[in-house]
C-alpha cells in the first residue's frame, strides 16, 4: 500500500468521525442561547412589547368564587360549591385532581345560592366579579367578591424537563413562565420553533415562537391563555440520537476503518 492510498484512508476515517460527532454530540451555542439579538444592556429596552389582555371566561371553565359579608355565616351560603374533575392541579403533577369551584355550563352560566343563575361566559374575571357583587348587593350590605379561575391550565409537551399539564393560580402567564415550570428546554429542544396551540371559540390557532429572538416579547402569543398547549420540537441532534440503526452503522464503519488503518500501518 503506497503512501497516497494510506492518506486517503486516514482522510476518510477522520471525515466519518467528524460526521458522527456532528450527528450525535456537537451543538452550536447559537442554537442554545435565548434572545441572541440582545447584544448589550443598552439594547435591553424593547418597544411595542405585547400587552397582557385578561382571559375571557368560557363554558367548562371552573371559577373559584368567594363572597365576604359582615356576617361570615350568611356569605358562606353563596360560597358553597362542589369538587369538579379537572386535569392538572399542581405544578409538579399531571394526574387528575378535584378542583373546587363553580362550573360554567354549556349556556355560559353559573348558579349561586340565593343569587341564582348568572351568565358569565364572554366576561373577564373582573367583569364577572363586578356582576356578582352587584347581584349580592341586593341581599347583603357592601359584599366583597373574590373571583379567579380554578382551572387555568396550560400543557407543556415535548423536549422539556418535566412535560405536564399545569394548573396555575395566576392568569398572567407567559411562555417563559410555562417553560420554567416545565424545567426549561432540554439540550435536544428546538428553541427557534416552539409551537403554541390555542383554542379560540372552538377553532384551533397555531403560532411559532423563536426563543432565540427578543421578538417573542412582541408576539400576541407571548402571554398564554387557559388550555393553551406548548410543544417543543426535538432538534436534529435528538433525531439522530434516536435513530439507533444509523448511529450503530456509523460506529461499526468507524471501528472497521480504524482496524484496517492500524493493520495497514503495521505492515508497512
Amino acid at each position: 500500500m503506497n503512501k497516497n492510498n494510506l492518506n486517503r484512508y486516514k482522510y476518510l476515517y477522520y471525515m466519518l468521525l467528524v460526521a458522527f460527532c456532528l450527528g450525535t454530540s456537537c451543538v452550536s451555542n447559537k442554537k442554545i442561547a435565548y434572545f441572541q439579538d440582545i447584544q448589550s444592556v443598552n439594547q435591553a429596552k424593547l418597544e411595542d412589547a405585547a400587552s397582557f389582555t385578561e382571559p375571557i371566561i368560557q363554558p367548562d371553565d371552573i371559577l373559584n368564587i368567594n363572597v365576604f359579608t359582615l356576617n361570615p355565616q350568611s356569605g358562606a351560603i353563596i360560597n358553597q360549591s362542589s369538587a369538579t374533575p379537572a386535569l392538572g392541579g399542581s405544578s409538579n403533577s399531571s394526574l387528575s385532581t378535584q378542583s373546587t369551584g363553580f362550573l360554567v355550563d354549556k349556556n355560559g352560566e353559573i348558579e349561586l345560592s340565593l343569587i341564582g343563575k348568572l351568565k358569565v361566559a364572554g366576561l373577564t374575571t373582573y367583569q364577572a366579579k363586578e356582576l356578582i357583587r352587584d347581584k349580592a348587593s341586593t341581599i347583603y350590605k357592601e359584599p366583597n367578591v373574590q373571583l379567579r379561575f380554578a382551572n387555568f391550565k396550560v400543557s407543556v409537551l415535548g423536549e422539556v424537563g418535566a412535560p405536564s399539564a399545569y394548573t396555575l393560580p395566576n392568569e398572567k402567564v407567559s411562555i417563559l413562565d410555562a417553560l420554567s415550570l416545565a424545567g426549561d428546554l432540554t439540550i435536544y429542544g428546538r428553541r427557534d420553533n416552539v409551537l403554541i396551540v390555542r383554542d379560540n371559540n372552538g377553532k384551533k390557532e397555531f403560532a411559532r415562537l423563536d426563543l432565540n429572538s427578543s421578538k417573542i416579547f412582541n408576539s400576541p402569543y407571548y402571554y398564554l391563555r387557559q388550555n393553551d398547549v406548548v410543544y417543543v420540537e426535538p432538534n436534529k441532534r435528538k433525531v439522530a440520537a434516536t435513530n439507533s440503526a444509523q448511529v450503530q452503522t456509523i460506529s461499526v464503519l468507524a471501528s472497521v476503518l480504524s482496524v484496517i488503518i492500524v493493520a495497514i500501518t503495521s505492515f508497512r
